[in-house]
């Protein structure tokens, strides 16, 4: 048994070196070879598209707002840290081949994600890669495509997502363009709201022009104008003829006395009618009073 498990241990290491051996004759031979080369074919998950009622430059920004935000959304590496940060926004990664296809490619990389959920039979450390299609279908329609995947640094292995990942950068991407969208009303309603303001006031600034061409036009002089006042004046205020008079509550003798007016007592007409008038005193008191019980003020 010693003897046998001697010859065989003498062929197991005799072939391990043969293997070495050809190894390194392989690397001579092709010395730009790597012992571990990156996937040939591109990377292939199932992904999410979605088209956007807004223009490509509207959806640029916001696909460009969350590549750059330093968050992998809808995964993470540890329980007690729901957002998974550290990501990086990328021009290329070997992870997918050059896009040939019409649009715009954008990338972003986390290294060192170590088994991240949501990446079916996921495990080891390696590198999570998500990459965003922008596609323009017309001015004001824009289509969307997200594919995410993790890829182990040892083996090389490929996890496509099971979907999450893809749906919370998407939703991300929305919000996004909503909030841009939104801003763009609200700056459009602060521009209306401005221009009706300008508005107003260059029709304000009409209107007092004009005001002052009627005052410069008019042919009244200073005296006129204050003998108009005085005529104004003399029309709406009267006083209480001497000795006095009792303030009724209505325009009849029976009504009841609301306050005594002594002589000349200014009161301003309110109403008039053939025997009585409706006044208002200095205080704000309103009441009737007889025709004949008041005379025009001096």
């Amino acid at each position: 048994m010693m003897i046998a498990g001697t010859i065989g241990g003498v062929k197991q290491k005799s072939g391990r070196r043969a293997e070495i051996l050809i190894l390194l004759v392989f690397s001579s031979l092709f010395p730009t070879a790597p012992l571990f080369a990156w996937p040939a074919k591109e990377l292939t998950t199932p992904g999410l598209v979605r088209e956007f009622l807004a223009p490509i430059g509207d959806v640029r920004q916001a696909v460009i707002s969350v590549q750059k935000d330093h968050i992998i959304h809808g995964t993470l590496i540890f329980d007690k840290e729901p957002t998974l940060t550290g990501a990086d926004a990328v021009d290329s990664t070997p992870f997918f081949d050059p896009w040939q296809g019409p649009g715009e490619v954008y990338y972003k990389i986390r290294l060192n994600a170590i088994a991240p959920r949501h990446f079916l039979e996921s495990g080891d450390q390696g590198t999570i890669v998500v990459r965003y299609v922008i596609i323009p279908l017309s001015d004001d329609r824009t289509r969307v495509k997200v594919d995410a995947a993790y890829i182990e640094s040892a083996h090389k292995t490929m996890h496509p997502s099971d979907g999450s990942v893809e749906k919370s950068e998407m939703k991300e991407i929305k919000d996004a363009l909503d909030s841009l969208q939104q801003a763009a009303m609200d700056a459009a309603d602060a521009r209306r709201r401005e221009v009706s303001a300008e508005l107003v006031r260059q029709s304000y600034a009409r209107q007092k022009d004009d005001e002052s061409n009627r005052l410069s036009n008019a042919q009244s002089s200073e005296k006129e104008m204050e003998q108009e006042i005085a005529s104004l004046r003399h029309e709406l205020e009267r006083r209480v003829k001497a000795p006095g008079a009792d303030l009724k509550a209505a325009p009849f003798q029976s009504a009841a006395n609301l306050k005594a007016l002594s002589a000349f007592t200014e009161v301003v007409v309110l109403i008039v009618t053939p025997h009585w008038l409706g006044v208002e005193t200095a205080e704000g008191q309103r009441g009737w009073l007889p025709f004949d019980k008041l005379e025009p003020l001096p």
